[in-house]
């Protein structure tokens, strides 16, 4: 979709304003990996009678303006999390009952981690800071790093950013040489802003490695962006040790 869906004229016009992925992971359905929806919420600051007064404008907003953001996963089991800006909320679905338990009122990301995540396929065309970085995460004990770490890539970012809020970690979705004027692949107002908003809340770190992503300010609907986000000890490290480095 090009452009943002107007609510019908017969519906009430609300305050707030919906952004989604929804289906994020689509590649994966054919080999029966998790996907997921990713969602965004954000506040109109201006008075509308309707959606027909509407305008781009109204979405480009930072993503520190979100009011909610949250995710489904669709796997073993379906799982869902949502930040209104108060911590992180994990839900399960009970098929039986047919209703969401509440499974962990307030999720928190370990600090440190020995796990990363990114398609190492692209590697000679990433920046030199991400090079290094993965290739000392790679020599394990023996690096300057003075730990092994494992690689995890599912290739769907709800899936790989669930696991690292879980049990820790790093993502990684960089900017890359293919296409040097594109600053990354994802999808800053649908993917990248609303899981920055998510691990900030669980207590991460999410950087397009120059700034803040919640702190960017959009220019169109479909901006991409480069992501850095996980374990706050780990993406310090990242930034501080080898950005300010290479």
């Amino acid at each position: 979709m090009d452009c943002f869906y107007k609510i019908p004229d017969n519906y009430k016009t609300g305050d707030y304003l919906l952004l989604f992925d929804p289906l994020d992971g689509s590649s994966n359905i054919d080999v029966n990996i998790s996907v997921g929806t990713i969602f965004s919420i954000l506040k109109v600051h201006r008075k509308i009678k309707n959606s027909k007064e509407l305008i781009s404008n109204d979405f480009l907003q930072p993503g520190i303006n979100q009011i909610a953001a949250g995710y489904a996963i669709y796997g073993p089991q379906t799982s869902f999390v949502i930040s209104l800006g108060n911590g992180v909320h994990s839900f399960i679905l009970d098929k039986e009952e047919k209703r969401l338990v509440l499974t962990n009122e307030s999720m928190k990301m370990p600090k440190d981690t020995n796990e990363f995540s990114i398609n190492s396929s692209n590697s000679r065309y990433w920046d030199k800071f991400i090079y290094n970085y993965v290739q000392d995460c790679l020599r394990g004990s023996d690096g300057p790093l003075s730990k092994n770490y494992n690689m995890r890539w599912t290739g769907s970012m709800v899936a790989d950013v669930h696991r690292i809020i879980t049990r820790g970690g790093i993502f990684l979705y960089p900017w890359d040489s293919r296409n040097p004027n594109i600053p990354g692949k994802l999808r800053l107002m649908y993917e990248a802003n609303p899981m920055s908003f998510i691990v900030e809340q669980a207590g991460g770190i999410a950087s397009d490695g120059n700034k803040r992503i919640l702190e960017i300010l959009p220019n169109e609907l479909h901006q991409r962006a480069s992501v850095i986000l996980g374990s706050s000890n780990e993406v310090n490290r990242l930034l501080d040790c080898y950005l300010n480095t290479y």
